[in-house]
């Protein structure tokens, strides 16, 4: 078992060392000192200091960063209110939580992820076991839920009073000739169907890199559903040498772009994590056949070795850009990324 291990991991090492753009130059290094410790989250003025923080705490302390991820992306697992990760997501089409999570440590290139787990609020925290406590990378459904049951992992019920209302009038007004029946404010009309994930990026003070991305997925999916969160490569991607991304927003784009990787490469040839998550939301604007083709948007976030943050959507309005937060030893920081496509 020790050896096989030692082979996955030498050959995502290797993986790892090989540019998508061997002929560009690699960014040169930065003189200036680098900006370490930091974690970013991909959430904007409401949510950073409720999630940085407790990381940060972590951090501060001496603890590992993988800690530090973790806290920090279970602020928003287990809050109720929220309602796109976690306890209290919102569920597919038959009413079920189906809760998705990758983990990715940059030192060693481990990396574990859940798909379709029910019942568990913490799907950050089992993928983080399945990276450190077996041999895989990936688990689902049924046997991701025994695998963190076997771990201690508490069942329980992750509809919310609220979400559920929430899926029910979803499926009344879903259609006119089917058999359910709408409240009286009804119109038959979902005008969009909600999405929610976020990413959790973190550099310490050794220049070590880890994240996690987690969500409940599309509201309303086919049941068993993955979308790019648990996803290595797609929904996260951490790179010791060079840095690390996260996407959310509309999970297919970023699947058949390998997003995240996209933007660690990008990174890697010499681009600026902004300009690195523009370089991304151009090509999937493109493979879709332009601007005028996009009726849904994703957001990339990213920061690399030297401690730079930035972000960057395919869609945004002036007075709403897409948005992240970072935490440093200077305190809480929103950054404001880019976009292509105005909206109204």
């Amino acid at each position: 078992m020790s050896n096989r291990r030692k082979f996955i991991k030498n050959v995502a090492g290797l993986g790892a060392s090989l540019s998508l753009f061997a002929t560009l130059p690699l960014r040169a290094k930065e003189k200036r000192a680098a900006r370490r410790p930091l974690i970013l989250c991909s959430r904007g003025e409401e949510w950073a200091e409720k999630v940085l923080r407790p990381g940060w705490n972590v951090l501060e302390a001496g603890g590992d960063i993988l800690d530090a991820v973790e806290k920090s992306a279970q602020v928003t697992e287990l809050d109720p209110e929220d309602q796109s990760v976690g306890f209290g997501g919102l569920p597919n089409e038959n009413g079920v939580v189906q809760l998705d999570a990758s983990f990715m440590d940059g030192r060693t290139h481990n990396c574990g992820s859940v798909g379709a787990l029910e019942n568990i609020k913490t799907p950050s925290s089992v993928a983080r076991l399945v990276m450190e406590r077996t041999d895989h990378i990936h688990l689902v459904g049924e046997g991701a839920r025994q695998f963190a049951r076997a771990h201690g992992f508490k069942e329980e019920n992750l509809l919310t009073d609220q979400s559920r209302k929430m899926w029910l009038r979803w499926k009344e007004n879903l259609s006119e000739k089917d058999d359910w029946l709408p409240p009286k404010d009804g119109d038959y009309e979902l005008d969009k169907r909600p999405t929610g994930t976020i990413n959790i990026l973190a550099l310490d003070a050794k220049g070590d890199l880890a994240g996690c991305t987690t969500t409940s997925g599309l509201f309303g999916k086919l049941p068993g559903r993955i979308g790019d969160s648990p996803i290595i490569g797609a929904g996260l991607y951490v790179d010791n040498e060079v840095g690390a991304a996260g996407a959310t927003g509309r999970g297919e784009e970023i699947l058949r772009t390998c997003g995240s990787f996209f933007v660690v490469e990008q990174m890697r040839a010499g681009k600026s994590p902004r300009e690195a998550c523009e370089a991304l939301c151009r090509r999937i604007v493109k493979i879709n056949g332009g601007a005028d083709k996009v009726d849904f948007n994703d957001k990339i976030v990213a920061i690399n070795k030297d401690g730079e943050a930035g972000c960057a959507a395919i869609r945004g309005r002036k007075d709403r850009p897409p948005q992240a937060a970072i935490i440093t030893a200077a305190g809480v920081k929103i950054i404001e990324g880019s976009y292509l496509i105005e909206t109204s």
